[in-house]
Formats: C-alpha cells, sequence, structure tokens
C-alpha cells in the first residue's frame, strides 16, 4: 500500500487519544505536556544547550499527536538566542489527521498558538519526506512519513537531542527493534544527548551497546523510572559555534533562482542574485501563466517518490503566496497505455482523496494543483533581497566568485544558459510555445491536461506547451507550434475554446533545458576533468561514486527542470539549502542519487569507456 496507514484511533472519556493498534496512549492521562517537559525537554538538557545561540537539531521517534514538538517550539520561542536555528526531526509510521491532531491538542489552551500553525501548514497524506519551515520562528520541522526500518536508514541528519517517544516497547516492538541503535548512534555526536520514558532492558542494552552511556532517572506521574543517556561520554563533547551567515550568490532569476532566494534569506543567508535580464523571470519562466499539476507513477520507485517530494513541496511554498491560485485539473488519458497507467495509479494511490480522485470516463482529478502567475509571484519571491540586473555573470567556480567578488556558496540557476557554461553537464534545449487571450468574461480557475494543457483565471485563457528540440539561438515563436497547440485546444475542449477561436491570440516561446532521463541535476557542481582523469579508477569500482565526490567546494546547480520549472524549484531550493547550511536532508541518498550532476558526467566516461 503506498499511503501510509492511519492509526486506528480511539478516544478516552477524559479526551485522551489511543491507538487501538498498539492498545497504548499517546500521552499521559495525568499531563502528557509536563511529562514531555520532564522526560524529553530536560531531559535533553534543554533549554540550557541552546543558551550558546548555535544550531539545534532534535530528533524523535514517533511524531504522533505533535505535542512533544510543540512542546519543545514553546521552551525554543522563550529561550532562543542569537541567530541560531532549531531543526526538528520526527518519523510517524501512522500519521494522524490534522482533525484528529487539533483535538488530541485540545487540553492544552497555552499551546493553541503553536498547536494552530502546525495544523495549517500540516502535509497532504503521503509517504516520504515533508519539511515545514517557520522562518519567523527561525525553525523547521522534517517529517519522515513510512516504517521506521524504511525510513530512519535514508534520513540525513546530525543530532544534538533524541526523544525516544514510540509507544510502549512492549506493545509497538518495531519502533524499539534492535537494529534502531547503530541508526541513532549513526546520526549523533559526542556528546549528543537521549531520553525516553521507558527503563526497558532491551532499550538499556541497544542504547549501551550503541556507545549511550545511560543514567535511569525518577518517572513522571505513574512511572517510577526514565532513562537519560549520552553519546560516547569519554569523549569531548564538541561545542556548536554561534551562526555565521554564509554570503551567497545566484546566477539566474527564473523560478528556481527566486525560489532558491527566498529560501536561503529566510533562513539566514546573505544572498545576491545576478541575472542580464532587466528583472526577474524574463526567460522560460515568464510565461503568462504557469500550472503546477503532478506527475504520478504507477511503480513505488525512487523517481516517483522523489516527482510527489517535489509536487508537495511546491503546494506549501506557494501556499498564500501573491500570483497562485488553487484549482482541480482534470488530467485525460493520452492514450490506452496512459488509461492502463491510470488505473494502476488509482488502484493503489500515492495521495489521498483530498488531494486525487477519479474521473468519471476516466482520468485523474488533482484537486489541489496550481494556477502561477510570474509576474506577481517572483517579484514577491524576491522582495528584499539584493538583485545585480542586466549583467553577465563571470563564475569563477573553483575560486567561488562572480564577477571578481567571492562568495561561500555559488548557486548556477540559469535555465538554458546552463548549456553553455557547463557544457560537460549535456543539457538539451527544449523549445516550447504558450499561446493566450484575453477574454471579456472572467472566469473561476480551472485547468484540463492531456498532455497539453488548457487554463482559465479571471479573464486570461493560456494553452500549449510545445516541446519541440532547439537547434540554438534565440527562441521564436512559429505558425506550426500555434497550429500544434490550437489542435491540442480542440482536444481539450474547454468550455472558453470559442473565446480562444475569436480573440487575439498572442504567443511566447522559451528554450527549456533538460536532460535525457527527464530528471533534474540538483547538487554540487562537478569537477568533469578530475572525473575524465580517475575514468580507470572510476572504472573498477563499477562507477559507484557518492553525490559529494568530485565536487567543487561551494558551487551548486540546479538545472535541468525541463517543463517542471515551477514544481521542481521549491524542492531543489530546500536541498541546496541543506547543503550549505548543514540542515537536516529532505531527501533521501536514494533521491540525491537519481538527481546529482554527476550522472550525466558519469554517463559520458561510461560510453567512452565501452
Amino acid at each position: 500500500m503506498r499511503l501510509p496507514p492511519r492509526p486506528d484511533l480511539t478516544w478516552k472519556d477524559d479526551g485522551t487519544p489511543v491507538d487501538a493498534r498498539v492498545g497504548d496512549v499517546y500521552f499521559s492521562i495525568e499531563d502528557g505536556l509536563a511529562e514531555s517537559r520532564a522526560v524529553f525537554l530536560a531531559g535533553c538538557g534543554l533549554p540550557g544547550a541552546w543558551a550558546s545561540g548555535a544550531d539545534h537539531t532534535i530528533a524523535e521517534l514517533g511524531f504522533g499527536t505533535g505535542l512533544n514538538f510543540l512542546a519543545a517550539w514553546q521552551m525554543w520561542r522563550a529561550h532562543r538566542t542569537g541567530a541560531g536555528w532549531l531543526s526538528f526531526v520526527s518519523f510517524e509510521g501512522y500519521p494522524l489527521d490534522v482533525e484528529d491532531i487539533a483535538r488530541a491538542l485540545t487540553p492544552w489552551p497555552e499551546l493553541r498558538p503553536l498547536a494552530e500553525k502546525l495544523c495549517a501548514a500540516w502535509p497532504a497524506r503521503a509517504k516520504g519526506i515533508r519539511q515545514i519551515t517557520w522562518p519567523e520562528e527561525r525553525l523547521t520541522l522534517t517529517l519522515h512519513i513510512g516504517r521506521i526500518e524504511d525510513t530512519l536508514p535514508g534520513a540525513q541528519f546530525t543530532a544534538d537531542a533524541w526523544f525516544l517517544d514510540g509507544f510502549s516497547p512492549a506493545k509497538n516492538a518495531a519502533m524499539w527493534d534492535e537494529a534502531l541503535w547503530p541508526e541513532m548512534a549513526r546520526r549523533s555526536r559526542p556528546g549528543t544527548r537521549a531520553s525516553t520514558f521507558t527503563v526497558a532492558g532491551a532499550v538499556r542494552r541497544g542504547l549501551q551497546n550503541a556507545g549511550f552511556a545511560i543514567e535511569k532517572k525518577p518517572g513522571h506521574g505513574r512511572k517510577r523510572e526514565r532513562l537519560e543517556a549520552v553519546f560516547k561520554p569519554t569523549e569531548a563533547a564538541l561545542p556548536r559555534q554561534p551562526v555565521c551567515p554564509p554570503k551567497v550568490a545566484i546566477v539566474g532569476a527564473g523560478i528556481a533562482g527566486a525560489s532558491l532566494a527566498r529560501v536561503l534569506h529566510d533562513r539566514g543567508a546573505q544572498v545576491r542574485v545576478y541575472d542580464r535580464a532587466t528583472g526577474p523571470g524574463q526567460g522560460t519562466s515568464g510565461n503568462p501563466m504557469a500550472l503546477v499539476m503532478p506527475r504520478l507513477d504507477a511503480g513505488e520507485t525512487v523517481q516517483a517518490q522523489l516527482l510527489i517530494d517535489a509536487y508537495l513541496t511546491a503546494q506549501a511554498f506557494y501556499q498564500d503566496r501573491p500570483g497562485v491560485i488553487q484549482t482541480e485539473t482534470f488530467h485525460r488519458p493520452r492514450d490506452a497505455r496512459e488509461t492502463e497507467r491510470f488505473a494502476k495509479l488509482l488502484a493503489d494511490p500515492p495521495l489521498g482523496l483530498e488531494q486525487l480522485e477519479a474521473l468519471s470516463g476516466g482520468g485523474l482529478l488533482h484537486k489541489k494543483s496550481l494556477i502561477v502567475t510570474p509576474q506577481q509571484l517572483l517579484p514577491a519571491l524576491l522582495d528584499g533581497i539584493e538583485g545585480v540586473w542586466s549583467t553577465d555573470a563571470d563564475v569563477d567556480r573553483h575560486a567561488r566568485t562572480v564577477n571578481g567578488e567571492g562568495y561561500d556558496a555559488v548557486i548556477l540557476a540559469s535555465g538554458s544558459a546552463l548549456a553553455a557554461i557547463c557544457p560537460e553537464l549535456e543539457l538539451t534545449g527544449r523549445l516550447g510555445q504558450v499561446d493566450w487571450v484575453q477574454s471579456q468574461v472572467d472566469a473561476p480557475p480551472s485547468a484540463l491536461a492531456c498532455g497539453h494543457y488548457a487554463i482559465a483565471s479571471g479573464s486570461a485563457r493560456l494553452w500549449g506547451a510545445t516541446f519541440a528540440a532547439h537547434s540554438g539561438g534565440p527562441p521564436e515563436t512559429s505558425e506550426a507550434a500555434r497550429l500544434e497547440n490550437a489542435a491540442a485546444l480542440e482536444t481539450l475542449s474547454p468550455y472558453w475554446v470559442k473565446d480562444a477561436r475569436r480573440g487575439e491570440v498572442k504567443s511566447r516561446a522559451g528554450v527549456r533545458a533538460t536532460t535525457a532521463d527527464r530528471l533534474p541535476l540538483i547538487g554540487p557542481l562537478v569537477d568533469a576533468a578530475e572525473m575524465a582523469a580517475d575514468r580507470q579508477v572510476l572504472e573498477r569500482a563499477r562507477w559507484q561514486i557518492a553525490p559529494e565526490d568530485y565536487a567543487v567546494p561551494g558551487t551548486y546547480i540546479i538545472g535541468g527542470l525541463g517543463s517542471r520549472g515551477f514544481t521542481w524549484a521549491p524542492w531543489a531550493a530546500r536541498l541546496i539549502s541543506a547543503d550549505i547550511f548543514g540542515d537536516p536532508d529532505p531527501a533521501t541518498p536514494e533521491t540525491r542519487r537519481a538527481i546529482v550532476p554527476n550522472r550525466q558526467i558519469l554517463r559520458k566516461l561510461k560510453r567512452q569507456t565501452g
């Protein structure tokens, strides 16, 4: 089953939630909040560990109702110092619905403002990694949704503290399996603390065998004892250093560059954006409207998962921003093969009914897709961020300079121009044309898709887009592309098709940078010459290298987004931000390997070897 299962939730008369699946309560009936503070916050030395003003990462096994998270958030608000950032990483196999979270947290009015923020941002029901960031709070919640034996091994972070809060070991053995402890150790630093309500023998032995020194402490409420632990106490604890905001240059002010700038600025970086145009979004990102809808695969593959992660990240990132309207997209199959794929998809859907539904007569209804107006969205994303316009960016990737000025990180996000800057990446240009008219009648937002797409919002009607080979030079509109789009519009048959026939049709073309496998390039830019020099070494290693191997320090790339730039960009920005700040990763190692820029160069070297 691709959807994460719901807990078997029941409620006691006093309002305490119970998961009947394991026969255990989510929190103490005496006072769950007091228990969270005594067992987990105090047990991990909080808030004292925040006094230095450094970043801090808490990892939790078992998100449940979110009570521990809100208790930590409330304490963080009261005691944070300097520019430090709190990252809270949690694992949950049976996520609650947002209505149940709101109900479970009602006993604590003091938490209501934070509970409302959490519920407003609660992610869609789907497996994968979901990140929620509150920049004004200097706080990120990273949720790993899925079975703990699947999610923890692929999670990338280093914890300063662990909250071990699964249900009782006697009732929920999977959350306390012996395989857990070495995974914890691999994600801990000397001095990392852990706390839990249980003193079960298997838990004590597991922590000790993994290098934690344990100590029994007086329990809370009816519990006589609890555990506190410190990782490798014989080694000196490494002090966390106060935050020094990095200075970052971004080359390109399309949707990739603008999303990056917003995410990095909100995280605390000093950001400057360079673009040869006079302002943002004048390349392919500058169409009058864009449609953000998912590309869903029937199989449970790495590619299928990263497409879902990117789409849901885009939904959350664009929420309530200027120039973004939620709509429903009616997605019809193009042929018998796609009809079969849709049927398989709906038989085991990766998204819940609040997101995805079957259409009568065949097809998919994407309930929370988005219509974007780039001319409104991109300036809003770049608000408060320095831009250097009408200027070519001369990048020295090894020195990390742009036009002679040094930076801690340089990110290339310049769309089709990347093909000339980094020819070793073998990006291919595809010419895309959209057509549009202005109607005399306002319409509610709507979208149709079947290979091409048609969008209506207000008086605007837009349709397209072609995806043709591009031989070079500036993008130009063509009558052939207009006819192709017109034929597709007739097939889609929106209710406003007559408006398009008799209106004054305008056209716009842009070149989209694509890769051979249609997946983007996101991550460290690599030294192609060094890789080529090591060809024999790579061949002996069966071409298995890590994403960071051969990386040019501090230089990153977001490219090859193809026709899904508005979908990929926010997720890509989260990945690059995590790299720069050393934050918990919103992607697994398998996902990173699928999008790593060095894969293009590896393929070329393998072809040459063969």
